[in-house]
């Protein structure tokens, strides 16, 4: 089986300033407890293709209500594959548990991100019967898959990743706006004002 990646902590100063704005009111002491105690993820069996990842904290979410955990993990990939989360299954299953983007997707290059590359897993409980989903400390809650990727034939992509999470939709964006900009011949002006794309 192919080796393609391992998970680190993030350095205490991101957790603890990442942690502080999900979660204000923390004391930095209990900041510092908790990232001391985190866990990286880890398959269950041999044959387990998901790495679970454990709660920093204890959480209780009431039906509709949603959470944003800093999980103070990254992880480091190698180019070609991607990790992919989700809901741990019996969660699902028991409480619909739901990430609030359906499927996190973690880049090989979100690890040199500005943010280090830190995980954040925003979930809701969808259940329809009233249930609350209970998650003590370093319970199972999540886990992650690698698999790999291709790309397009005609794919020459050089853009190197600046920003955290979402820094890719800004450089989609930008090549929208230079494909649009390309179409117009007679002008130079971000306003189009001598043509029909104004």
């Amino acid at each position: 089986m192919e080796k393609i990646a391992k998970f680190h902590k993030v350095s205490m100063q991101r957790f603890e300033k990442d942690w502080g704005t999900a979660f204000p009111g923390t004391d930095a002491a209990e900041i510092q407890r908790i990232y001391e105690a985190l866990r990286l993820p880890v398959r269950a069996t041999k044959g387990s293709a998901g790495y679970d990842f454990f709660a920093p904290a204890a959480v209780s979410l009431k039906p509709r209500e949603t959470i944003k955990i800093p999980t103070g993990i990254r992880a480091e990939i190698q180019e070609g594959w991607v990790l992919q989360l989700f809901p741990r299954s019996s969660l699902g299953f028991t409480y619909r548990l739901q990430f609030n983007n359906t499927v996190g997707i973690i880049d090989s290059d979100y690890f040199e991100s500005d943010n280090e590359g830190h995980i954040f897993i925003k979930m809701m409980n969808d259940s329809t019967e009233g249930k609350t989903v209970q998650i003590r400390k370093g319970d199972g809650f999540a886990q992650g898959i690698f698999l790999p990727f291709g790309i397009c034939e005609d794919d020459d992509v050089q853009k190197q990743r600046d920003g955290g999470f979402g820094s890719t939709n800004e450089k989609l964006q930008d090549i929208e706006s230079a494909a649009f900009f390309a179409l117009c011949d007679m002008c130079t002006a971000s306003t189009h004002t001598h043509c029909e794309y104004k």
